[in-house]
């Protein structure tokens, strides 16, 4: 980059950095969302809370309904273990 276009662009780094974390936290939390262990221990958390009688079993299998809908979207979107 020669000095002139660095002088011309300069402006725009804050913004591009701005989006560059902004996709960063987009990717970390998508990541996060669609984590398969992450939806399996929440599939064990909804069961024990169920087994418990803190939550009744309509509750568990909307909970377990969305947690499917969630591992199904990450798979289509292509996220794997630790990726």
């Amino acid at each position: 980059m020669g000095f002139f276009s660095g002088l011309v662009t300069a402006p725009l780094a804050p913004v591009k950095g701005v989006m560059w974390l902004a996709e960063t936290l987009t990717e970390q939390a998508e990541a996060q969302l669609y984590d398969p262990g992450r939806i399996a221990a929440e599939m064990q958390q909804v069961a024990d809370e169920a087994a418990a009688g803190e939550i009744t079993e309509e509750e568990a299998a909307e909970r377990e309904e969305e947690l499917i809908h969630r591992l199904n979207e990450g798979r289509a979107r292509g996220y794997q273990p630790g990726g």
